[in-house]
């Protein structure tokens, strides 16, 4: 996990993300369907995206959801998936399924 306050908030992590899966500013541009340009603007914090392009950057990267939901905090907006801890009362019939042979 990556935390943002360690790797100068959402444009720290987000180029973090991007150098550990080893992919460009240009090849992430053209997967999340935007500019070079625009990718280098976010990671310097000339530029601040909005809550779609965050999301199709997240998951261009292939993030966790997780994590996702930090850089969506970090921006201002609310997370975009929902979150729940595993004895949460709502996964019991996870927990409670028979082990597939």
């Amino acid at each position: 996990m990556i935390t943002l306050s360690a790797s100068g908030g959402l444009a720290g992590a987000l180029r973090t993300w991007r150098t550990r899966r080893r992919v460009s500013q240009l090849e992430l541009a053209v997967r999340a369907g935007t500019t070079q340009r625009h990718v280098s603007f976010i990671e310097s914090g000339r530029s601040t995206p909005g809550r779609a392009m965050i999301i199709r950057l997240t998951e261009s990267l292939g993030m966790p959801i997780r994590e996702r939901n930090e850089l969506l905090l970090a921006a201002g907006f609310a997370p975009a998936y929902p979150q729940r801890e595993l004895d949460d009362p709502q996964l019991a019939p996870v927990r409670n399924a028979p082990a597939s042979t």
